[in-house]
């Protein structure tokens, strides 16, 4: 079994199960585990990067003119002959889009099979390693992943209780244009015991009495949303998590601060309490593999007050509070 993988998550996922050694090939962002670097690249980006609201503006640019983000490398993917190659098509900006994976790949001899993961949810991420599982003949592997992933979320239930009327959180995604966390990400910080007033789960349909509180694997959000800074400000969070999607903690201690210099931003309650996180958002909330549930461990351990949960190595770091 050949394995190429164009999503970082799915080479997380597929290492993590035990099957990282099937892979012979991987994009340019798969960057964990470290040991699977050594694989050929296969992707590149077409944008150039800057500030947020450049790299923003280039991104609807090419988008509105139908163009890929991303770039595929056809002639060595035609020389690694993958059995399965495994992509994506929940968001066009985070990696190569699927119709172009689909096409090249149309050209290979033999076919390679194409396993596109797009979960919503965490649980529909947990479902994406049995789904990776079966497509490279390592079942047994992934469903014992998955009993661990889940008996560690259950073992940090304990330290939360879904009948307090928790914290208001927002998980920042971009900054600027504001973009609110969503799909897992609202999941997460309610599981952990707080609320995401700005993008909130709802009730699944067919939940009936899933709905309420206890009911947390009956409630899902939507993607992202974008919101004006008024609409932040109005909603005055009690703590704020700034996860940019695709910046490293640098980086995102980089767009940090010119958000902070805003003049509204010193009257919200998470800046004036020092309840405000940066985290390395490309690593964590961002990315729908497995180490989405250290980014759980970090919220239960962080909105709770219990430090001793928060993973050893979570790339994050606290912002103190504004005088």
């Amino acid at each position: 079994m050949r394995v190429v993988s164009l999503l970082p998550s799915a080479t997380e996922a597929l290492a993590f199960i035990g099957a990282g050694d099937l892979l012979v090939g991987r994009s340019h962002e798969c960057d964990q585990p470290r040991a699977i670097i050594d694989r050929p690249v296969l992707t590149a980006a077409r944008t150039h990067g800057g500030s947020s609201a450049q790299i923003d503006a280039e991104v609807r640019e090419s988008l509105s003119a139908g163009q890929s983000l991303y770039s595929l490398d056809a002639d060595l993917l035609q020389k690694l002959r993958p059995d399965v190659i495994l992509t994506q098509d929940l968001c066009a900006v985070c990696s190569i889009d699927l119709g172009t994976v689909r096409r090249i790949a149309a050209g290979l001899s033999p076919a390679p099979k194409i396993v596109s993961l797009n979960p919503h949810t965490i649980e529909g991420v947990l479902d994406d390693l049995l789904s990776i599982g079966q497509a490279v003949g390592r079942e047994q592997g992934a469903e014992r992943a998955v009993a661990r992933l889940r008996e560690e979320m259950y073992r940090l239930q304990d330290y939360t209780t879904a009948f307090l009327d928790g914290p208001s959180v927002a998980v920042l995604e971009w900054c600027d244009p504001l973009f609110i966390g969503g799909h897992w990400t609202p999941q997460l910080v309610e599981r952990a015991g707080g609320r995401h007033p700005l993008n909130p789960t709802t009730p699944v349909p067919g939940a009936g009495a899933g709905e309420g509180p206890i009911g947390a694997t009956q409630r899902a959000a939507g993607k992202s949303v974008t919101v004006p800074p008024e609409v932040l400000a109005a909603s005055r969070p009690d703590a704020v998590v700034i996860a940019p999607c695709g910046l490293d903690l640098a980086a995102t201690r980089r767009e940090a601060a010119a958000l902070m210099a805003k003049p509204w931003w010193r009257d919200l309650p998470a800046a004036r309490a020092g309840r405000v996180a940066l985290v390395d958002g490309n690593q964590f909330f961002n990315r729908p593999g497995p180490r989405l549930v250290e980014a759980y461990a970090f919220l239960v351990g962080w909105l709770n007050d219990r430090p001793e949960l928060i993973p050893p190595g979570f790339a994050w770091e606290r912002v103190g509070p504004i005088a």
